[in-house]
């Protein structure tokens, strides 16, 4: 089952935008905001969580060697 993965937009009394990304590990949440940064403007200040400075969950599937050739060789 994925992690549930949030952006939660804060603005205040003076137009000032803050995002903050909830789920993701690692670098994943600049390239997740870029786009919205992008739009909004001039990013003044970026402030990183201990979830960024955690490794990202990778999945890898390894193959026991036996019988895995796609034509059927062994």
């Amino acid at each position: 089952m994925a992690n549930r993965r949030e952006i939660q937009f804060t603005i205040d009394d003076n137009g000032e935008v803050s995002i903050q990304v909830l789920g993701v590990k690692g670098a994943e949440c600049e390239r997740i905001t870029r786009e919205i940064e992008l739009a909004l403007g001039v990013v003044q200040q970026r402030t990183h969580t201990s979830e960024f400075y955690s490794q990202a969950e990778t999945v890898q599937s390894v193959g026991s060697g036996e019988g895995d050739n796609a034509d059927g060789d062994s």
